[in-house]
């Protein structure tokens, strides 16, 4: 691993170390820690740019084109979904997010040492994910976006068009009085059951792909598989999942035997 390529890890990783340490203070006075998925989705967006500054080299020197326009993929995804967490959270404050509330009363009294850690891990699931951005980043002889950058920005464009309409067709959903209890299942939700986390990933897949133009570009393979498990096995579905289930009933089981939970797919038929 090359000096100039270990320096800009390690800024990341102080970077991602400040960011949380000031989002879990910013949680602890407002007693939600739901704003961490604010910052998490949001500080891709300085991260970065901070790459962009050290590719530079302190803006004395112009980056190449493909940096460039990866940069402006990242920013320009971070802060939408940053603003429409946001507004989510916002919305709902004083009352936390039941994932986090939950946490909050199963660890207790040590919820605020225990949930220090978590944000810390959250910072350090940031740089990971970040592998893409350093390998385009520091690969001076890519000049060029060639195939593998125009079609990472076709898949990351077909991404943020999913996930934006996904989030905008259940939250039209939710602010209908006569939907409260019911299971959306409208538009991308008819052939997903989250759809947003699936073009979520496709994002992420782009970004990947993207990378492939640059030196050792398969390693930012990683990162999508990264987003993937912890989609499928850890924070993402399995949670949403149980929580949906608790709150629908039978209702949410029904929508589980008939539509995928991840890949959009034709729904299933289910006999009586």
């Amino acid at each position: 691993m090359n000096t100039i390529l270990l320096t800009s890890i390690l800024a990341l990783l102080l970077f991602a170390v400040f960011e949380m340490t000031a989002t879990w203070a910013v949680a602890q006075r407002l007693r939600n820690y739901g704003v961490v998925d604010v910052v998490w989705s949001a500080g891709f967006a300085p991260m970065a740019l901070l790459l962009l500054w050290r590719a530079s080299d302190g803006l004395r020197t112009v980056p190449a084109t493909p940096f460039i326009v990866l940069t402006g993929m990242v920013v320009l995804w971070s802060l939408r979904l940053g603003l429409h967490l946001f507004v989510r959270v916002a919305g709902h404050h004083p009352v936390e997010d039941v994932r986090y509330a939950r946490l909050r009363s199963l660890w207790g009294d040590a919820a605020a040492k225990k949930m220090f850690g978590f944000y810390q891990i959250q910072g350090v699931l940031q740089v990971l994910l970040a592998l893409p951005f350093l390998l385009t980043g520091h690969d001076t002889t890519r000049t060029e976006l060639g195939i593998s950058g125009m079609a990472g920005a076709v898949l990351w464009c077909a991404g943020i068009l999913g996930e934006s309409l996904s989030d905008h067709q259940l939250s039209v959903f939710r602010k209908n009085p006569a939907n409260r209890g019911k299971v959306c299942q409208h538009g991308l939700w008819k052939w997903s059951r989250h759809p947003n986390y699936f073009f979520e990933w496709l994002v992420w897949v782009g970004y990947a792909v993207f990378a492939l133009g640059s030196a050792h570009g398969w390693i930012a393979f990683l990162s999508p598989a990264l987003m993937l498990h912890f989609l499928l096995n850890v924070t993402g579905i399995p949670m949403t999942e149980e929580l949906s289930v608790k709150s629908k009933g039978d209702a949410y089981r029904a929508y589980q035997k008939t539509t995928s939970a991840f890949f959009p797919w034709f729904p299933r038929r289910v006999s009586p």
